[in-house]
């Protein structure tokens, strides 16, 4: 059985600005611990999937970076987009890769910029994924169990009264339904039902069964990369995605497939995951002192509690009698917010990007 992986590692990381920059953005980034986001991706895939077998979709200003990084994986494998067009084309554009270089192999989808604490409990989950994926020849996804009521991710109810006894096994359940970031009222009804699951972001399927649900609930985005099938490993491809890409709507997968196809199958998992979809996400996992700040770089702190400091610049950086912010300082800019308002820092981009101050994005 052959197993592919394809790492999408096309974003910004708007809320991690100002240290997540356009050619620099999160996934690029060592936020915690050792290693970028990127390289810990590929290195825990380790020995699940061996490197040449990797794929990575990106867009041109990061793929340099990329190659830079992650030399063990071979640059053919690195797929540039000409336009961001969200997660749905993304993996489209690896399945009709993967079909034309592979077969129908397995295919593990998995975001460029999660943090996993186990990797070992990581990898037997995924494990358990694929055999999912061929015992059903379904869709399948990695559901984090909750531990608290975020409101920040999306959620996945499973049904854990009918279960396929193919599948029983694998610890696998049908799919019940998708529901989107919810109120914090909502979220704690998800938490105390305990069939409610945060969505990871990670899929594994065959390839031949995300293409043909590609031809069922995106026909428009299944037609434009038939009709480019034929350049795959051309010279002309490059060409022939741009034009495809000119045409191409911007959709998730989730709400482009996921939400409406057949024979979808959930692994509820605990492997220490987190987003960091946010500042406050990077606090939460860093180590503290013992007034529970998260310090990095060149910092002194006085009176200060619950804070999360950061410099990365030449700038000594020190706070005074202050409690629950962030702080973040680069060469060029700084970030100073309330540590849970730190979901609108990403409105700061956009609002820098009207004013086309490009030298800050």
């Amino acid at each position: 059985m052959k197993v592919y992986a394809l790492i999408i590692a096309g974003g910004v990381g708007a809320r991690f600005w100002p240290r997540s920059r356009e050619r620099s953005p999160k996934q690029l980034l060592e936020i915690v611990g050792h290693g970028t986001m990127i390289q810990n991706t590929v290195f825990r895939l380790d020995p699940v999937v061996p490197a040449s077998n990797i794929l990575i979709v990106t867009n041109a200003l990061q793929a340099d970076e990329i190659a830079r990084q992650l030399p063990q994986i071979p640059r053919e494998n690195i797929l540039v987009e000409p336009a961001g067009r969200n997660t749905a084309p993304a993996i489209a554009l690896g399945a009709e890769v993967l079909k034309r270089r592979a077969g129908d192999v397995v295919m593990v989808v998995l975001p460029a910029d999660h943090l996993v604490h186990d990797v070992a409990a990581f990898q037997d989950t995924l494990r358990r994924a694929i055999h999912t994926a061929v015992k059903t020849r379904g869709l399948v996804t990695i559901g984090i169990r909750p531990t608290r009521p975020e409101t920040g991710y999306g959620y996945i109810q499973y049904d854990d009264r009918n279960v396929d006894p193919k599948i029983a096994s694998l610890g696998a359940y049908a799919v019940k339904t998708f529901a989107e970031k919810p109120n914090e009222q909502t979220a704690r009804s998800f938490l105390e039902s305990g069939d409610f699951l945060w969505n990871s972001g990670m899929f594994v399927f065959k390839v031949s069964a995300i293409l043909n649900r590609f031809a069922e609930y995106l026909p428009d985005v299944a037609d434009e990369f038939h009709r480019l099938r034929p350049t795959i490993d051309t010279p002309e491809f490059a060409k022939a995605l741009e034009i495809a890409y000119r045409e191409m709507r911007s959709i998730s997968i989730d709400y482009g497939i996921m939400e409406k196809a057949d024979k979808r199958f959930i692994l509820p998992s605990e492997f220490g995951w987190n987003d960091l979809g946010s500042w406050d996400e990077a606090f939460r996992v860093a180590d503290k002192d013992e007034h529970g700040n998260a310090a990095q770089g060149n910092v002194f702190l006085r009176d200060v509690t619950d804070c999360h400091v950061s410099t990365s610049g030449k700038r000594v950086l020190a706070a005074i009698g202050v409690k629950n912010l962030t702080i973040i300082d680069t060469d060029d800019a700084v970030l100073i917010c309330a540590r849970d308002r730190s979901q609108e820092v990403k409105e700061i981009v956009d609002e820098l990007r009207k004013r086309n101050l490009k030298k800050y994005l």
